[in-house]
């Protein structure tokens, strides 16, 4: 394994395994207040018992975030140095930002946390507020620096190819940006909120029918099933904005070599770039042509179009895309279930067929997430910013990455196995607490 191979995995591992808990961050917050919210409104324990135990489960996945972030943060300058040095004066701002929004969570978290029985019910619910900004404006400052690496702006490069005529603000606001942004927000609202559905329908299936498990799951679905059409007009949106500013990883996506008018959408099948072609794709006519240009015969750019030595990796792209759009689109089903059934059918939400369906929407969720980071950053290769600079011509000259990878791997393997047996052990406390409060109101009714 090549040092630039080394370097590519490490990073590529370290983003996936932060992004998990970076998306609880954002959309845990607005759980949080949505269920607090519900508390204050109706007095009903139930809500407030799940918000309680919503935010101790959110202050562990908050911490194992930061410390995931941390180790990135170094990442990104011992592994690839060259890339810090070109983009550190143009980009480095909303990094900084990051930072204070961080911080900005984390100590509204503390107050949160502590704040229970500390302060008024009202006073505790604000808090919530720049909880959920601090997330929200985490995302802002981190996805406009990626996507000025999709879309690099505020910057001249004069004959000799030093930077002139920085402006961070144009950076910040790159042409990528905006649709990058709100394409992120809503997947981080959406896994949250399955996340927890399939938490809740965990316990359902192993007999805990009770209004707390029930409304737990409810609120859940809920969440992510209003915000999921909205994720898909983003979705939308990414492709318009794709098309404009990166047409080869539009091409790469849908496997599309020839640049073809009425270009159709394909579905799965293996991109062969020997002969050009999808083997076993399904088309969809002239989706493609419609979905980027909103004209069923436009032209759309193929992939012969461009250098063969810049074309990202083929199978990968076009693998990760179909089972972001597939996965995605199936995400829709619960939610129109739900809803028919709370109208027409309310004991399908409790039969085992929904509930095994809401169990996989957590995973599937953060399945959709990953595959569209991987669509997102693959489709960008060769080049770490994007027309400007290779990934290659960025990573260090050190050696001996491949044991750090080792070892950073081993560190997440420590950090998730810790997580998932502090989570378990506070459930366990939970209902440890519940059974002896039900035996101490048995005795005295006794």
């Amino acid at each position: 394994m090549t040092e630039l191979m080394a370097a590519r995995i490490q990073m590529g591992s370290s983003l996936a395994f932060h992004i998990c808990f970076a998306v609880l961050g954002i959309g845990m917050p607005a759980l949080l207040m949505i269920t607090e919210g519900l508390w204050l409104r109706t007095r009903n324990e139930v809500y407030l018992d799940l918000a309680r135990t919503w935010s101790k489960a959110f202050a562990v996945t908050f911490g194992i975030g930061a410390i995931s972030g941390t180790m990135l943060s170094f990442e990104l300058g011992l592994l690839w140095p060259r890339f810090m040095e070109f983009a550190g004066g143009i980009i480095g701002m909303p990094f900084s930002l990051e930072g204070f929004a961080f911080f900005i969570e984390a100590i509204f978290l503390a107050i949160y946390l502590y704040g229970w029985n500390r302060l008024t019910p009202r006073a505790h619910f604000l808090c919530g507020i720049p909880l959920v900004l601090g997330g929200f404006l985490s995302t802002f400052f981190i996805v406009s620096a990626n996507a000025w690496m999709n879309t690099p702006a505020g910057f001249k490069l004069d004959a000799n190819g030093a930077i002139t005529d920085i402006d961070p603000i144009a950076a910040m606001f790159n042409p990528a940006f905006p649709t990058q942004y709100l394409h992120m927000l809503f997947a981080a609202l959406v896994c949250s909120g399955f996340a927890v559905a399939s938490v809740y329908a965990v316990g359902m299936l192993k007999g805990r029918r009770d209004e707390y498990h029930r409304k737990g799951l409810a609120i859940g679905l809920a969440f992510a099933a209003i915000v999921m059409p909205i994720q898909l007009v983003t979705g939308d949106l990414i492709a318009v904005m794709v098309t404009k500013n990166q047409p080869l990883k539009l091409a790469t996506m849908e496997g599309l070599y020839k640049t073809t008018q009425g270009a159709p959408l394909t579905l799965f099948g293996y991109p062969d770039d020997q002969k050009q072609e999808v083997v076993g794709g399904i088309e969809i006519p002239y989706l493609l042509s419609i979905l980027a240009y909103n004209n069923p015969n436009a032209t759309v750019q193929g992939m012969e179009e461009f250098p063969e030595e810049n074309w990202p990796n083929t199978m990968l792209v076009h693998t990760a895309y179909d089972l972001m759009i597939t996965v995605g689109s199936a995400l829709m089903l619960p939610g129109l279930i739900a809803l028919y059934a709370w109208r027409r059918r309310p004991h399908w939400l409790e039969a085992k067929p929904f509930l095994w369906m809401m169990v996989a929407t957590g995973p599937a969720a953060y399945l959709c997430m990953e595959a569209g980071w991987i669509t997102t950053e693959s489709g960008r290769q060769p080049w770490v910013i994007y027309n400007v600079l290779k990934v290659e011509d960025s990573v260090t000259t050190a050696t001996g990455i491949l044991g750090w990878f080792i070892l950073f791997s081993a560190v997440y393997v420590v950090i998730t196995v810790l997580m998932i047996s502090i989570l378990l052990r506070m459930a366990r406390k939970r209902r440890q607490r519940l059974a002896a409060a039900e035996l101490a109101a048995e005795v005295q009714g006794g």
